[in-house]
């Protein structure tokens, strides 16, 4: 049979929340940082190729399928 040392550890409960709540926002920030720059290219593809309203309706289609794909494998 092995030794099993077990620890308790007191943690500040507001420190570690804070931490979490600090954490989350630098995640969204840098989520809103990578869809601006996407969405930046995306405009700047629209405007080098002079895509059409339908072309451009079809990208953005696209694009949205991609970020709900990539959020289903999250989970």
């Amino acid at each position: 049979m092995r030794n099993i040392e077990t620890h308790k550890f007191d943690a500040d409960t507001e420190a570690l929340a804070s931490i979490i709540t600090k954490a989350r926002m630098e995640e969204r920030k840098d989520r809103a940082i990578a869809a601006s720059e996407r969405l930046l290219e995306l405009a700047v593809h629209v405007y080098q190729k002079g895509l059409g309203a339908v072309e451009t309706a079809d990208l953005i289609r696209r694009e949205a399928e991609r970020y709900l794909n990539e959020s289903q494998e999250l989970h």
